[in-house]
């Protein structure tokens, strides 16, 4: 046993300064469902954790006025069957109950849940030293790339790294142009979901764009007719409790079959959270039927490079994102 201390904060300075205080080996933890895990790894190894669950007001979920709130510590599954969200963002609701497992979602939170680290099982079985790693050691190179790469990216992979982005709820907040608030020694500040992931590059092991001590206290929706004619597709190896080997999140705004505005994001394929621009522009003002959600979603993978195993991640990620075009498409009927 590794001894570490313990700290439950009630504000958001609070736990900032206690974070600061701590120093480098200082861990935020929520719900714990994803830290825990890599603590048991031996990937993280933590000796202060300050406990941010029961910060004043982090769990707050609203729906008023003209964007959905979350608060950076509401729990998945009270996000995921709130009325509104489900009724109204079916898009939002469906990433989240087709992630993880009832028990996980009870316990895990949607701010947590965007800051996830990878699922590649060379970074997570090579604490070790077996495998290297860029993510876990910068700079010792990355044996999937050539290996065992069936569940890798194959859209935004660099020389260095080609780990896939494993959560939903970002896509689908990708999707619908999230924004994210943060909380720091520096104040709050607000940023487009779009902007808190770094590709890999050559630096794999900056994941994130929020400084070490900053909190996730918030996540809001923009309020759009495009949110009830949407959905989130999911194809994994089994029916539940399953990372994606391809997911779509879909959101379209019609005029009858014709498509007004559309919001494409992909996840299970990339190395973050993949906006799906070039399927949007094709989409946009276009009579929706299934040829054009083809077209639509080979655009989208135009970019994608197959290693040696996931070359039917491609067409596999072609039908699945055209199946969920279409299925947005029909909730408008």
């Amino acid at each position: 046993m590794k001894p570490l201390s313990y700290v439950q904060v009630r504000t958001a300075r609070e736990a900032i300064e206690a974070f600061v205080a701590a120093g480098d080996s200082a861990r935020y933890i929520a719900g714990g469902t994803n830290l825990y895990d890599l603590m048991k790894l031996g990937i993280e190894k933590p000796a202060h954790l300050i406990d941010i669950a029961d910060l004043d007001g982090a769990n707050r979920i609203d729906t008023d006025g003209d964007r959905l709130f979350f608060g950076g510590a509401a729990l998945m599954a009270d996000v995921a069957e709130h009325p509104v969200v489900r009724d109204a963002y079916p898009v939002l609701a469906e990433s989240l109950s087709k992630a993880a497992s009832q028990q996980l979602r009870n316990m895990a939170t949607v701010g947590g849940n965007l800051l996830q680290r990878t699922r590649c099982p060379y970074f997570r079985n090579g604490a070790n030293g077996v495998y290297p790693c860029n993510k876990r050691e910068p700079g010792s190179g990355c044996a999937a790339i050539g290996g065992l790469d069936r569940s890798q990216a194959v859209l935004g992979a660099s020389a260095a790294c080609n780990a896939v982005s494993p959560g939903d709820w970002p896509v689908a907040l990708m999707a619908m142009d999230a924004a994210i608030e943060l909380q720091g020694l520096g104040g709050t500040r607000v940023i487009p979901i779009s902007e808190l992931y770094w590709p890999p590059s050559r630096t794999p092991h900056l994941e994130f764009t929020i400084g070490r001590e900053e909190i996730v206290t918030g996540i809001s929706v923009p309020k759009t007719a495009a949110g009830r004619n949407s959905t989130y597709l999911k194809v994994r190896d089994r029916e539940s409790y399953a990372f994606a080997l391809v997911s779509a999140a879909v959101a379209l705004e019609m005029d009858g079959d014709r498509v007004r505005q559309a919001h494409v994001a992909l996840g299970g394929v990339a190395t973050v959270p993949w906006r799906a621009r070039p399927a949007e522009a094709l989409l946009r003002g276009e009579t929706l039927d299934r040829e054009r959600a083809l077209e639509a979603a080979r655009a989208a993978f135009a970019e994608a490079r197959a290693g040696r195993h996931n070359a039917f991640k491609i067409e596999l990620g072609v039908r699945t994102l055209a199946d969920a075009i279409i299925t947005a498409g029909s909730k408008s009927q």
